[in-house]
């Protein structure tokens, strides 16, 4: 059960944040699952980190189970509900054992972000790391080597945008566009992705919630192509030709115009803006780009 509740705080928790002298600092569930299994936070720590694949002469089996549970939500979602109804049935309450997964609701588990992840770039980017894993783990075979850093990157996807949906309010940053009342949630309405795309990002880049932004599908759209773009003022920046464009044509005034377009990027009080050097980025690869091609 410790185990397999690690593998499922992995979701959640970022262990790469916490090590060492800071161990004792991790944020839940790391805390309550250390209560509950008697150990200390190092120690849950150092299980998901040998879960990942990271900590050298780790559990092989563990491995195993990781590269299985991580590649298929359906089947961890499954394992974490069987582990939280049986720990209801014998006494093990909320307050012991908290659902950090929001199962018992009937949630479904979904990884978020995941439309921006391209099977080709996936495929690379984990290509990229199997002949260092070979060299590190030779007792690994190769197709649970493949499993386990695609599952890695999955989780880490994940993370990063529960985290940019979270930092800006859950409300797209262009618009205000959010779907949250009543405990209603359209998860397709609202977009999390790379400012810098995640297929050029290296691997710190594309874990940085500063180099991502939330948007409703149309903005996040025209954000990747290049209609849009941001300034280091935040100010957001509309193509003349769709400024055009919208003052003729009213669908396109229903996206473009003013409102329901904000002047500037919509972020809520407290909110970590994005880092200039990917709305640079964005402004040089992708907007100045796409004015190249339209000129």
């Amino acid at each position: 059960m410790e185990t397999l509740l690690c593998l499922a705080a992995s979701l959640v928790f970022d262990r790469r944040k916490y090590g060492g002298s800071t161990s004792h600092l991790a944020v839940e569930p790391v805390p309550t699952l250390a209560r509950l299994f008697k150990r200390p936070n190092g120690s849950l720590i150092a299980k998901m980190s040998n879960l990942d694949g990271t900590l050298a002469h780790g559990a092989k089996h563990e491995v195993h189970v990781a590269a299985q549970l991580l590649s298929s939500p359906t089947k961890l979602q499954a394992t974490c509900r069987l582990i939280f109804d049986t720990a209801r049935r014998v006494g093990i309450g909320p307050d012991e054992l908290p659902d950090f997964l929001g199962l018992e609701d009937n949630d479904e588990l979904v990884l978020l972000g995941q439309e921006e992840l391209v099977q080709s770039d996936l495929e690379a980017a984990v290509q990229n790391q199997v002949a260092k894993w070979a060299q590190k783990y030779p007792d690994i075979a190769e197709p649970v080597t493949e499993r386990l850093l695609t599952a890695a990157i999955r989780v880490g996807q994940h993370r990063f945008a529960r985290d940019v949906l979270r930092n800006n309010g859950y409300r797209c940053t262009f618009c205000g566009l959010g779907v949250r009342a009543g405990g209603l949630r359209a998860q397709r309405m609202l977009v999390a992705s790379h400012i810098k795309p995640w297929r050029v990002s290296n691997p710190t880049e594309r874990l940085d919630p500063r180099n991502g932004i939330a948007a409703c599908p149309t903005h996040d759209v025209a954000f990747d192509t290049g209609l849009l773009t941001v300034g280091h003022d935040l100010r957001i920046h509309v193509r003349p030709e769709v400024q055009q464009a919208a003052e003729s044509d009213s669908a396109v005034r229903s996206s473009f115009g003013h409102p329901p377009l904000s002047q500037h990027l919509l972020l809520p009080d407290g909110a970590i803006p994005p880092a200039v050097r990917y709305l640079d980025w964005h402004h040089e690869h992708v907007y100045q780009r796409t004015s190249s091609r339209t000129s």
